[in-house]
């Protein structure tokens, strides 16, 4: 049973039946101190202008009409200038044991998000290059907020943008074709602003083991235009291969090129044009966005008739909110923080408000080894692809930490430490929760200790300090998804499966569970511990890290 909104239920009943309606800025979070209750209510203060009474004398009131008919409350206190402090009977926090019991892998799924379509665009990396461990960290919180989502009730499609046009696709094909001439006996050298990267090489190997020395014979343009495609498509391939091994999905790859092809950019700039947002100035085309709140006008056809990125970018919008989107999200790394304005500008040019469109930025990822800077070299010999982390740390420790700060805080991944099997280690901090959990249930099977639902009468043998901060933690997890999709923020949920595992390993240093003094005892902390195993397995899940029984 939700704690949070059972209490939020019974307070909106009891003002209605007052006359007064629920307040927008109302709040029940837990209070700052353990000894003030379960949690605590402020919609007394909001009220008291608006019901002509003192904010206390109408939390006496509130209170009063709330015991009338309540048996799940074992008190209601009145703190301070009128703040309502709940005390729940322990009763209510034990049916948290048989929720989870009831729902397993559904336990924290709400229909909160019901109605609206959401799309999450994630990673969308140029295919000039494989994946980096910035991406990665993109990736992972584009996939985790993905899943979050849908377990809270929204209907959401992920999204890959493949930025297959403009000059950076015509620079791949050029840089691939000098390292062909290369593989040939030609002595090419690369432009200074060509792709350095020796992963090309590799790719101009897989062309000319396709082709031999056949390009040299054709018309240069051609044979550029055959390595840029080819490039592009190999490329590709192996980002698909690290997302997928790296456990993050994308529903749609959606072309660039496709934009320019079938118009969508020229039908775009016209509406524009239609609707006074756009002109023409020294041959080149602006967009109108001072007029919707940027600092400045903004280029969208240079005077040389190239598009900018801006255009192709405004015409992706609109694809997508013609596509029955009502919320966009977009994942960006932090160095397009002044790139929003525009995007927001554009979003409002396309007639829809501007918070359907909101950008979470992505900060860099510090690369450590023993607490010393991985030089971001490939010529240095160290780590600088996703690939090259995941296969030295795995997937569920890069997903963990990448999650486990807000996204536009930088993070310091420190290799050795993501391997260590301690306590210090995040990751292994949480998974050695619900393995600890698994093994104790092993343990108990060669004992000949068994469980079946006859024994929850045992719960109300849980009556310690320790069990109801696990009960209570435990009762948090429907919020924190509903929080975690609504503020499009993962990490909360990194950090409640942090501090529901310390929960569980302070247990054991106050209580023993297979040697307890009586059966029923133990049984009833086996019960608990199993539940505290689900939420810990859904919860990483959601995060897309694997929740082991041995380690």
């Amino acid at each position: 049973m939700n704690a949070r909104q059972y209490l939020q239920d019974r307070l909106s009943t009891t003002l209605t039946n007052m006359g007064l309606n629920w307040p927008e800025k109302a709040s029940i979070e837990p209070p700052r101190e353990k000894k003030f209750g379960d949690l605590a209510c402020n919609v007394a203060m909001i009220l008291g202008r608006e019901a002509r009474q003192n904010p206390r004398s109408l939390a006496e009131t509130i209170k009063s009409l709330v015991l009338e008919s309540e048996t799940e409350l074992e008190k209601i206190e009145i703190a301070g200038p009128g703040f309502l402090n709940f005390t729940f009977r322990k009763n209510f926090w034990l049916s948290v044991i048989r929720d989870i019991e009831q729902k397993k892998e559904s336990f924290g799924k709400s229909d909160y998000g019901r109605g609206t379509r959401v799309q999450i665009e994630y990673v969308s990396a140029n295919p000039t290059g494989p994946l980096h461990i910035g991406h990665g960290r993109g990736a992972a919180i584009g996939d985790s907020l993905a899943r979050i989502m849908r377990f809270a009730g929204y209907d959401v499609s992920t999204e890959y943008y493949l930025n297959d046009a403009g000059k950076q696709m015509d620079v791949l094909g050029k840089s691939t074709w000098v390292r062909y001439r290369n593989l040939s006996g030609i002595d090419a050298v690369l432009d200074a602003d060509y792709y350095q990267g020796d992963y090309l090489t590799e790719v101009a190997g897989v062309i000319h083991e396709e082709y031999g020395d056949r390009l040299l014979a054709m018309n240069e343009d051609d044979a550029v235009f055959i390595c840029r495609e080819k490039a592009i498509a190999l490329i590709l391939e192996g980002i698909k291969k690290d997302l997928s091994d790296f456990m993050v999905e994308h529903q749609v790859w959606f072309s660039e090129n496709s934009l320019i092809e079938n118009s969508t950019v020229d039908q775009t700039l016209a509406m524009l044009l239609d609707k006074g947002l756009a002109y023409e100035q020294d041959g080149a085309l602006w967009f109108n966005s001072t007029a919707l709140d940027d600092d400045k006008d903004r280029v969208l056809r240079k005077s040389d008739r190239t598009l900018t990125y801006f255009a192709s970018d405004i015409a992706y919008h609109k694809n997508k909110f013609d596509r029955g989107f009502d919320l966009v999200v977009d994942i960006w790394g932090a160095d397009h923080h002044g790139y929003v304005p525009r995007m927001k500008a554009a979003v409002q040019a396309l007639g829809r408000s501007p918070h359907s469109l909101q950008v979470i930025l992505v900060q860099l990822v510090n690369l450590l080894r023993e607490g010393r800077q991985v030089a971001m070299s490939t010529r240095a010999g160290e780590f600088v692809t996703l690939r090259d982390v995941i296969s030295e740390v795995g997937t569920d420790a890069c997903r963990f930490i990448f999650l486990s700060r807000k996204s536009d805080s930088p993070l310091d991944f420190d290799l050795e430490m993501v391997k260590r099997k301690t306590m210090d280690n995040p990751v292994y901090y949480v998974q050695y929760a619900h393995a600890r959990i698994c093994s104790l249930f092993s343990k108990a099977a060669e004992k000949g200790i068994s469980f079946d639902n006859d024994s929850a009468f045992a719960l109300e043998l849980l009556n310690t300090s320790e069990d109801m901060e696990i009960l209570k933690k435990m009762a948090e997890f429907p919020d924190v998804i509903t929080s975690s999709a609504r503020n499009l923020s993962p990490h909360h949920l990194s950090y409640y499966l942090l501090e529901l595992a310390g929960t569980l390993h302070r247990y054991y240093t106050f209580h023993q569970v297979l040697t307890a003094k009586n059966k029923n005892l133990i049984q009833a902390r086996m019960i608990l511990f199993r539940a505290v195993a689900r939420v810990i397995s859904n919860g990483l899940d959601l995060l897309g890290v694997s929740a082991p029984e041995r380690m």
